[in-house]
């Protein structure tokens, strides 16, 4: 297994630094920083929840973010943007925008975890206009 180092800066106190839920899981869990109280989402609306981190990914990297299973099934929360994408030189918080799907309001607590972060190598490409292209 290949492994990179990732730089991540705390910016609240309350953050939590990314985690796996077993040592072959893919997928980093983030979890939600709220100052006080809970989050509320109504139904089919979206609301942004921070993470209190930013992170200093690799040049050739991009961190996917991508739905918790359980979060979907149990209650219907998932990325607005279906993917989320973190540039290798975006250095601000990470934001997570929860869609509710359901028919109900839905709560995020402090810390829960809400979403999964994949670090993933890209390519880069030139793009060449032609006339044609092959079969």
């Amino acid at each position: 297994m290949f492994k990179i180092n990732i730089l991540v800066k705390k910016l609240k106190e309350n953050a939590v630094i990314p985690t796996r839920g077993s040592e072959k899981a893919a997928g980093y869990d983030l979890y939600a920083v709220i100052d006080s109280g809970s989050v509320i989402i109504p139904p089919h609306k979206t609301v942004p929840v921070g993470t209190g981190l930013a992170f200093a990914l690799p040049d050739g990297y991009f961190g996917a973010i991508f739905a918790r299973s359980g979060l979907a099934t149990k209650k219907g929360l998932a990325p607005a943007n279906k993917v989320g994408v973190i540039d290798s030189d975006y250095r601000g918080e990470i934001m997570v925008a929860l869609h509710n799907h359901s028919k109900t309001s839905q709560q995020i607590e402090p810390q829960e975890r809400i979403a999964q972060l994949v670090i993933t190598p890209f390519l880069q490409a030139d793009f060449e206009e032609v006339q044609t292209l092959g079969e």
